[in-house]
């Protein structure tokens, strides 16, 4: 299903504060895969910022035992780079929990969006199985818009361009979602305001600060609570 963007209830600020203050529970006892690319790695933040950790610590708090991620992202990676990973890192096993985000780079090097739609439902296939083959416990992330960044403002390409790819993109991944009852979480909207809010950014002038994640994790947190609440 498509998930549109809501409210958790819980600053940003509040989560960041709490990702940054919150050690990894050694109890934990739900495993957590986050899949992607720079986005989910957290290019130029602390560990303790990647929207997948920020996540994690704020489940935790809500009293769901959801373990710090297993995270298999590189900066730059396409959906087939990804895939080539898994591969690599096989066997993965089983995990309770498994988010994906990816596709910002496919975008970026021109590829067509029916090739991503295909290579984006094979990878969210490998997630859900990699779930015990439940859709319900998948979460997918938007691909934001890079296009409002410093860097992206100064790289010579069509902005407008390049929204608009991203949207048809995201529009994609979202068909795929809804097709397989995976949730798709909107943080598009939220990335392309950082343009007026420097802490959005990171020093690289690209990708999205911590505080820029706190946002996305505030998405996400709602729907992430309601797929675990009953583990």
């Amino acid at each position: 299903m498509h998930a549109p963007a809501g409210a958790s209830g819980m600053w940003p600020e509040v989560l960041l504060a709490m990702a940054l203050a919150t050690p990894a529970d050694p109890a934990a006892t739900l495993d957590y895969l986050a899949l992607g690319d720079s986005y989910t790695i957290g290019e130029s933040v602390p560990e303790a910022g990647r929207w997948p950790v920020q996540l994690a610590a704020a489940l935790r708090e809500r009293g769901i035992t959801l373990a710090d991620p297993r995270i298999i992202a590189t900066t730059g990676w396409t959906t087939d780079e990804l895939s080539a990973a898994m591969d690599a890192a096989e066997p993965l096993g089983r995990f309770d929990f498994v988010s994906l985000l990816i596709g910002v780079n496919n975008q970026y090097r021109g590829r067509p969006v029916d090739d991503y739609q295909g290579e984006f439902a094979g990878l969210l296939d490998r997630a859900i199985q990699l779930a015990g083959g439940r859709a319900d416990r998948v979460l997918v992330l938007s691909i934001p818009d890079w296009g409002v960044t410093p860097f992206g403002q100064a790289s010579g390409r069509d902005t407008a361009a390049i929204a608009a790819e991203l949207d048809a993109y995201n529009a994609a991944a979202a068909a795929v979602c809804a097709a397989r009852g995976v949730v798709f979480v909107d943080i598009t909207p939220a990335s392309r305001s950082p343009g007026n809010q420097p802490d959005r950014i990171a020093d690289d002038g690209l990708h999205p600060s911590a505080r820029a994640y706190a946002d996305w994790t505030a998405l996400a947190l709602p729907f992430a609570e309601r797929l675990l609440k009953d583990l």
